[in-house]
């Protein structure tokens, strides 16, 4: 596999400070360019970070110097510079949505951690375990935006890693509903408990905007390629709840769903411990071995032990049981910022480069 050049759009912020700690030794993908916001533009990503550095292993000794690009106004910069960027911008959706083509448009592949774009009718959004034959899509979307080799592929909100990775396998017993209820780690909202001490020993029940993601981003997972655009299923119908909790970096799910054709609790397992993906057949980079883990003790998987499994790629599951409304009740979680936000996109890009769209 040859090296792929790649750029960081949004490198200052938390997501992009862990793209770059991701990138630093990923063998097929080498970081050539940064890019931030006009007040970090001219400065080295050291000066633009300062003492805003989250991640728990140091800046990356090769991209400290690297001068940061203006996210903006230099794209045809940066689009000479990459193959291809990784998106993670703090900015309002209708100018995530524009800027995210206009790199498209100037021939450079975007993979996205925003969610401006995961409800474009041909924009992939995809989990590689799951649906990575939704890049088929692509060559739709060029010819909309009239390009050669530039397109917009999007992964799908973080705490949708924790609890519909475990439904997946399980939809071929008809699954009628869902109700999840997520409690969300701070990372999540790009903060630490330095940054937000709020949340010390306090619950919010309320993150602007994630119920609705939650109930509708898996239909379109879920949904199939039609023509020039991805159509979303229509069940299982879900709904959820979802909280922030003083948690650092993990988001847990409690999952009830009930079946068309009720399996047994030996049949769910099974799926679950013998469940791969294209991920896993394509033995990408950045892909667990085994990407659901059971755990069969009571008070499992807890955040502290868990999270890191399978460097934080892979989605833990426990106390699977039968209930009293649905046919089922069962606990997840996943590491928000790893598996649910760069280190999901990284494996996007390992996926979309496997296929040959970065060439």
């Amino acid at each position: 596999m040859k090296k792929y050049n790649v750029g960081i759009i949004g490198a200052t912020g938390m997501v992009g400070q862990r793209f770059a700690s991701l990138l630093e030794n990923h063998p097929w993908f080498e970081v050539k360019a940064l890019a931030a916001s006009s007040r970090s533009a001219g400065k080295t990503y050291e000066e633009a970070v300062g003492n805003r550095w989250a991640m728990k292993t140091p800046m990356p000794e090769n991209m400290k110097n690297m001068v940061v690009f203006d996210a903006t106004s230099d794209i045809e910069k940066i689009a000479g510079l990459v193959d291809f960027v990784f998106c993670a911008v703090d900015m309002k959706k209708d100018e995530i949505k524009k800027l995210e083509e206009d790199y498209a448009k100037a021939e450079c592949p975007v993979v996205s951690n925003n969610s401006a774009h995961r409800h474009t009718k041909d924009v992939p959004m995809i989990v590689p375990e799951i649906n990575a034959d939704h890049t088929a899509i692509i060559d739709a979307q060029r010819k909309r935006l009239g390009t050669k080799k530039g397109f917009v592929a999007v992964k799908s909100n973080c705490s949708l890693q924790s609890y519909v990775p475990a439904l997946h396998p399980l939809m071929e017993y008809g699954i009628t509903k869902v109700l999840a209820c997520t409690y969300q780690a701070i990372s999540g909202a790009g903060k630490t408990f330095e940054t937000w001490p709020e949340m010390v020993d306090n619950l919010i029940p309320f993150i602007g905007g994630e119920e609705e993601k939650s109930e509708k981003e898996p239909l379109k997972l879920w949904g199939k390629v039609e023509g020039d655009e991805i159509v979303d299923a229509t069940t299982p119908a879900i709904t959820t709840q979802c909280f922030r909790v003083p948690v650092s970096d993990g988001h847990t799910a409690a999952v009830f769903v009930s079946f068309d054709k009720k399996p047994s609790v030996e049949e769910i397992k099974e799926k679950w411990n013998n469940f791969a993906g294209e991920a896993q057949r394509l033995n990408l980079p950045s892909a667990p071995k085994q990407f659901l883990h059971y755990f069969e003790e009571d008070n499992q998987p807890q955040i502290k032990t868990a999270r890191e499994l399978e460097n934080g790629m892979a989605v833990s599951i426990g106390r699977l049981r039968e209930d009293t409304q649905y046919d089922y009740k069962f606990v997840c979680m996943s590491h928000n910022t790893l598996r649910g936000a760069a280190g999901g996109a990284v494996l996007l890009a390992e996926l979309l480069t496997a296929q040959g769209f970065m060439d």
